[in-house]
């Protein structure tokens, strides 16, 4: 579906350049669930806001088979604080003109798919931190996306509100069967839920090494296999 070759970001800071990315090379298939992982500063992010149209590469190319219709889940939630639950849901059906009727319809369905009825009226201040992401990820996927885009985005939860949404998120991706691409630092994350995992070098980053994630799903965390696919990754990783 996606095809990135040779793909390098740089940037000038002062009179020093900084070079981010450097000859990336990547292939997600469709349908994938693919997680990019690696040390901090090594370009995680910055690859996502360019396969997402928000970063200018420098070099490279990246080609898609068909255009891609994206939605994008940032770390920080971005909801817009005067609008509520149900208004921030229905932001993007309103820019791309879908009648009330249906954006109605739309937004009260996926409001009870990532769990906040009762919440359509409260605005992001009233919320806590899980609930914001919730907010934020039917929001993404409120314009049917093929593609979603995730940057570290249970990073700001505590765990046990990390593992329910990353419960969440599995359910939502094997129900529609989009593709999903993730940035991540935890191991143990890209473990559990990708099928891909790009291991990437520090800074300028590019591809240390691409593992097919071969547990079965669902994934038992605690078996001899996870715990081996975990040794396996954390030697991959470099400081």
């Amino acid at each position: 579906m996606l095809k990135i070759i040779n793909l390098s970001k740089r940037f000038a800071v002062e009179d020093q350049e900084i070079r981010a990315l450097d000859g990336l090379n990547l292939e997600v298939d469709n349908g994938e669930f693919c997680t990019i992982i690696g040390p901090s500063g090594c370009g995680k992010s910055t690859l996502l806001r360019i396969i997402a149209g928000l970063e200018t590469k420098t070099t490279g190319e990246l080609i898609w088979d068909n255009p891609p219709k994206l939605g994008y889940v940032f770390q920080n939630y971005a909801l817009f604080p005067y609008l509520t639950v149900f208004e921030n849901i229905e932001f993007g059906l309103k820019m791309e003109g879908v009648a009330l009727h249906d954006r109605t319809k739309i937004v009260l369905e996926l409001i009870e798919e990532v769990g906040l009825t009762g919440f359509e009226d409260k605005h992001p201040k009233e919320l806590s931190g899980g609930m914001k992401q919730r907010v934020g990820i039917a929001r993404s996927l409120s314009i049917e996306p093929n593609v979603l885009l995730l940057d570290e985005p249970f990073s700001s939860v505590d765990e046990f509100t990390a593992e329910s949404l990353r419960d969440l998120l599995l359910k939502l991706w094997h129900k529609r069967k989009i593709t999903i691409i993730m940035v991540t630092h935890l191991i143990r994350e890209a473990l559990e839920m990708s099928d891909q995992i790009v291991v990437m070098t520090p800074r300028p980053g590019t591809v240390e090494k691409i593992l097919e994630n071969e547990l079965k799903r669902p994934r038992n965390l605690r078996s001899d296999d996870f715990f081996k696919m975990e040794d396996k990754l954390r030697e991959l990783i470099k400081f």
